[in-house]
């Protein structure tokens, strides 16, 4: 076998691979002779069937075996003796297509090799830790905004118009051609005006009605609804309304708690103080992460695989066009050209990237088989009623299984670097830690 170097420029890397006929005749007779204590053959004993006819009967079948796996061995060996590490799957192609048996078989190896990633010195990074403490007047406002999610509803002053956001009870009864059609008609039915719960349409044609009033609700239902002969059918609902009553915030006292598993009132508001103290910590961290990766990025630099990064800028302009035109749902669009803005940041997630994946390497960072198991529960929640099949997919699906590991894999590098790292802890209020989530959202 002689490997013959092509190309060496940068990052880009070139071979041919010439295996010669009497290689691939020796690995194919390996094969056989693997093979022959096994095979059975009309008019001879098992394992004693010569090797001359083994050929004849299998040795076609087996050359390109053969080939693949010689090929295989000969890359497997030059990236063990190079200590190149390819960017993406090299591309290989048999030269010499007019080839047939008895012929050398001539190979051209191409990739883009992974670069040397420079040594940091992490504990020269500095950090700094926002710490937001949860104080009674954040504890009070939550309880506030709980005590709205548990409203109740009393009767309006009788004549009392309905409004948005007002419950009104009623009885109702639709029709299609004149025809009440099966689940369209209901009694005491508490309806939130506003709600969103009912047809399109059928709500606000409520706002303004007064208890013991009857009206004629017409809408239509929608092209893609569930029940067929109801869909794109114009119906009547007449409505008896019984009741309008008006939102009422429940009261802040144990029996609030109690309603949300709190023993009492207390109990409740240690519990929101540490829901808060947990969420500040959240946004904390994700400050502090975009403030480690900056100062990362500031102390390497090192050649880019230009495949990776172009990659990587046409994904980032391809999910920011979708973001501009949400009502594009599919990628029947033509091809989204990346811009210089795109390529710059592309070429910061992508050394980025390399770099974490160097440290967590070095640093033999893992994700376990039970993290694996909650980000995928995590993930199966986004489809109620099909967790099991989503299980199934990402068993048999290796991309979706690193899109899945990628996330947990850095952040558990991010906690490495982070306590190597010279963290000042510095205490400040909720208002200057919004604003410093706001400026990453806004980057």
């Amino acid at each position: 076998m002689q490997v013959t170097e092509t190309l060496n420029e940068g990052l880009k890397r070139g071979y041919n691979i010439v295996v010669t006929a009497a290689e691939l005749d020796e690995k194919v007779n390996e094969k056989l002779i693997e093979a022959q204590p096994e095979i059975e053959m009309k008019g001879f004993r098992k394992g004693k069937v010569p090797m001359a006819l083994l050929k004849k009967q299998f040795g076609q079948r087996l050359l390109g075996e053969a080939m693949q796996e010689t090929i295989d061995g000969a890359m497997n060996k030059h990236f063990e003796d190079s200590g190149d590490r390819p960017a993406l799957q090299p591309q290989v192609k048999m030269t010499n297509e007019d080839w047939k048996e008895g012929d050398d078989v001539q190979v051209e190896m191409s990739y883009e090799a992974l670069p040397e990633i420079p040594e940091v010195d992490l504990k020269s990074v500095e950090l700094e830790k926002l710490v937001v403490k949860a104080d009674d007047a954040a504890v009070e406002e939550a309880l506030q905004n709980l005590a709205e999610t548990a409203q109740d509803f009393k009767a309006r002053r009788k004549g009392s118009k309905a409004k948005e956001g007002d419950q009104v009870v009623i009885d109702f009864v639709g029709k299609v051609d004149g025809e009440a059609f099966e689940g369209g008609s209901a009694e005491d039915y508490p309806l939130v005006l506003g709600s969103n719960s009912f047809i399109p349409g059928f709500e606000d044609q409520l706002v303004g009605v007064k208890a013991e009033e009857v009206k004629d609700v017409t809408v239509t239902f929608p092209e893609e609804y569930g029940a067929e002969h109801l869909a794109g059918k114009e119906a009547v609902f007449t409505c008896t309304i019984k009741e309008v009553k008006e939102p009422v915030a429940a009261e802040i006292n144990d029996e609030l708690a109690q309603k949300f598993g709190a023993e009492d009132l207390a109990a409740l508001k240690a519990q929101i103080a540490e829901r808060l103290e947990a969420e500040y910590a959240g946004a904390s961290r994700a400050v502090m992460k975009r403030a480690l990766l900056d100062a990362l990025d500031e102390k390497v630099s090192f050649d880019l695989p230009p495949t990776l990064v172009e990659a990587e800028a046409k994904q980032i302009a391809h999910q920011l066009w979708h973001e501009e035109n949400p009502e594009v749902t599919d990628h029947n669009h033509d091809e989204i050209e990346p811009t210089e803005e795109h390529n710059k940041l592309a070429e910061r997630r992508v050394r980025l990237g390399l770099l974490l994946a160097e440290l967590g390497q070095k640093a033999e960072v893992e994700v376990t088989d039970a993290e694996m198991t909650q980000a995928i529960m995590n993930q199966a929640r986004q489809y109620p009623g099909q967790e099991r099949q989503f299980f199934e997919f990402v068993q048999q699906n290796a991309q979706m299984q690193q899109q899945l590991r990628a996330p947990i894999f850095e952040d558990k590098v991010v906690d490495y670097v982070v306590e190597l790292a010279k963290v000042t802890e510095k205490e400040v209020g909720k208002e200057e830690l919004q604003k410093a989530i706001e400026a990453l959202e806004e980057e």
